[in-house]
């Protein structure tokens, strides 16, 4: 079966973005962007918000064309460009990208029936309206995180409140040579009660 994979570059301090959705304090290095095109070269599809959706459409099937990318960003591109979309909008107002599909919102059975097809994992970039969704329904089954070396102090939280805690299980941990830390994990079923 399929597994729903969360990829999420994150700050010390859990943002995942600047108040003004600013990225300017990642770090890439080579380490990071092979994390990357292995996430892609495993996976079978892409679940994306629409913005987040719209914002790769934009990007990433021009960069699989440009030969003036670098070999390793044009190959990721490529990749990604060629994976199945799965887009959630309620609205349908999607950007046109090859291989897109809409769904018009989380459906715990049409989700299941998504993992239970062919291909490798379906891997969730940005779109933190989906990823609390999916987190709400408890359909997520790997998380991986890129910490970065900094605090933001202010910015888009990864979880919002309101939830009960979820307890998750530490796979691995691999330091990267900027500082960046990939930290997988699996949600586990107990959840944390106050002694």
């Amino acid at each position: 079966m399929r597994k729903i994979v969360v990829s999420m570059w994150t700050s010390l301090d859990g943002f995942v973005a600047g108040p003004d959705d600013e990225m300017d304090w990642l770090l890439v290095d080579d380490q990071l962007q092979r994390y990357e095109r292995d996430l892609v070269d495993d996976a079978g599809s892409l679940m994306l918000g629409r913005i987040t959706h719209s914002d790769f459409a934009g990007y990433w099937p021009l960069a699989a064309q440009n030969p003036d990318e670098p070999d390793a960003v044009r190959g990721y591109a490529q990749r990604v460009d060629a994976l199945e979309k799965i887009v959630v909008s309620a609205s349908g107002n999607i950007a046109t990208w090859r291989n897109t599909r809409r769904l018009t919102h989380l459906d715990p059975d049409e989700i299941t029936d998504l993992k239970r097809g062919s291909g490798g994992d379906i891997v969730v970039y940005g779109s933190l309206a989906v990823i609390r969704s999916l987190a709400d329904l408890r359909l997520i089954d790997e998380i991986h995180l890129l910490v970065h070396p900094v605090y933001l102090r202010r910015g888009k939280a990864l979880f919002d409140g309101g939830q009960p805690p979820v307890r998750l299980e530490l796979v691995s941990a691999e330091p990267f040579a900027s500082g960046v830390v990939l930290l997988k994990y699996h949600p586990v079923d107990d959840i944390p009660t106050a002694s």
